[in-house]
């Protein structure tokens, strides 16, 4: 009998979020990482479970009778902690196998996609709990009105962020393959990660297998204003309800916007007006959210057109995606998740629809493999347009023997010739906070765009300028 579960490489997002499940069904839960990080390091402790870095065979606990290895912790040969492991001859796992079995019995509404699955897994869960359900959730982002990334609940319910990537160093299958879906909320499948998806047909492949999988009793919820989805739900023997925009022709569409600090929106179900939504959401693309969201949950009748108004007017986001970073400096700063050209995209244009005619000062971090890679260098051609100046730090080295990496000058270089201003960040943080604020002016905004931490900058930047600029 399981009593006792360590994870080797705890510290990731949807490591942590399993860490936590796992807690609270009352195991011993212990865990190790090359770092400890937000928001695991800002999560896990508060719940009792002891970290340590950074891995080390000494950290597996002798009354350990479970290990879960996450797709990070790297190899055997490269990690002593992985290799005494599976010296130890106890089970080893992955933490989609772990979720699969804590979902197994509850009715999981599964949400994937190239962008967007953070947020639209959030809006469902709040919204199931807005309607006074109480539904589990693993989300691969900190929803700000529930506080953490995943909990058990109590409802029939289990809303799961599902992840395309490999569930593990030994297991190459997509981690959403694991939890058999029958309700399926797909926001999109433009190719990412090429480091493991060379071309998008390779990246379409699991989303068809996953389509072609679900049941004809399932329902698949897909963007039509994104045409690799509609694409991959041809595979879907299941009902397939449509979603948009502003499409009249999907199954469900918004009609009526007016953006603004507080955005309002009718929502049309197959041609009836639903009613009149509000939400304080920035950019067009988490009104799209809304729409796939709604549709989900009404076609599944698990509440009603009242609790969704609700529950969009009272959704306060997701933790880092159009974050705002800023209280009181008269200069906001927001933080969108870049970790991806459209995500990029999706917050530039944001900025750019919410704050028409001021100056956008983007502060990038080529973070991800995708943005690393020459086979993407093509996305800098075009992803900061509307931006009048654009901060790059440094690509990071981790990782970079293993793909064909572009260079720093390479990048910037790339980023120069659209005609668009460049400024360089370097490693002391101090200097680059100087040179972003000696370059702002009265009515800029600023967008931070990484999804890594740029060096603990975020936070020495908004700092000082919640007092230099009131």
């Amino acid at each position: 009998m399981t009593r006792h579960v360590h994870f080797i490489g705890i510290a990731g997002i949807g490591m942590s979020a399993t860490a936590l499940l796992m807690r609270q069904q009352g195991f011993e839960v212990t865990g190790s990482d090359e770092g400890f990080y937000p928001p695991a390091s800002e999560l896990l402790p508060r719940f009792g479970i002891k970290v340590q870095t950074p891995h080390a065979a000494s950290n597996l606990p002798a009354s350990a009778d479970l290990i879960v290895i996450g797709k990070h912790a790297k190899l055997t040969m490269e990690n002593e902690e992985v290799a005494a492991a599976y010296a130890s001859g106890k089970p080893i796992t992955s933490y989609p196998d772990v979720l699969a079995g804590i979902a197994r019995e509850r009715r999981s509404l599964v949400v994937v996609g190239s962008y967007g699955k953070s947020t639209s897994a959030s809006l469902l869960t709040w919204a199931l709990a807005e309607a006074g359900r109480d539904p589990g959730y693993f989300v691969g982002a900190v929803p700000k009105n529930l506080g953490r990334n995943s909990t058990l609940g109590t409802a029939a319910e289990f809303v799961i962020e599902g992840d395309e990537y490999p569930s593990s160093n030994t297991d190459p299958r997509a981690k959403f393959l694991h939890y058999d879906a029958r309700y399926v909320l797909m926001t999109a499948a433009v190719h990412d990660h090429v480091n493991i998806f060379p071309t998008q047909a390779d990246y379409e492949k699991p989303f068809q297998e996953l389509a072609s999988r679900m049941p004809k009793d399932g329902l698949l919820v897909v963007c039509k204003d994104e045409s690799h989805a509609m694409h991959v739900a041809n595979a879907a023997a299941c009902p397939v309800v449509t979603y948009a925009l502003a499409d009249a022709s999907a199954d469900y569409h918004l009609s009526d916007i007016v953006y603004g600090e507080v955005s309002r929106f009718t929502l049309v179900a197959r041609g009836k007006e639903m009613g009149r939504f509000e939400t304080s959401q920035l950019g067009a693309h988490n009104l799209q959210n809304m729409a796939g969201a709604a549709a989900m949950l009404l076609e599944l009748a698990l509440v009603s057109v009242a609790d969704l108004q609700k529950a969009f007017a009272s959704f306060l986001g997701v933790v880092r995606r159009m974050d705002k970073l800023s209280t009181h400096s008269a200069i906001p700063v927001y933080e969108g998740f870049g970790s991806s050209r459209d995500k990029a995209r999706a917050a530039i244009d944001a900025i750019a629809l919410h704050f028409p005619g001021r100056r956008m000062k983007v502060i990038f971090e080529p973070h991800t493999f995708s943005w690393r890679n020459r086979s993407t260098i093509h996305w800098y051609d075009d992803v900061f347009a509307g931006a009048d100046e654009i901060f790059i730090s440094a690509p990071p080295d981790h990782g970079a023997e293993s793909h064909d990496q572009v260079s720093y000058d390479e990048i910037a270089q790339r980023v120069a010739a659209t005609g668009c201003k460049v400024s360089r960040l370097s490693k002391d943080n101090a200097q680059n906070v100087s040179d972003i604020t000696g370059a702002l002016a009265p009515g800029d905004v600023v967008l931070v765009l990484t999804s890594g931490d740029l060096g603990g900058l975020i936070r020495q930047l908004v700092d000082d300028m919640e007092t230099r600029f009131v």
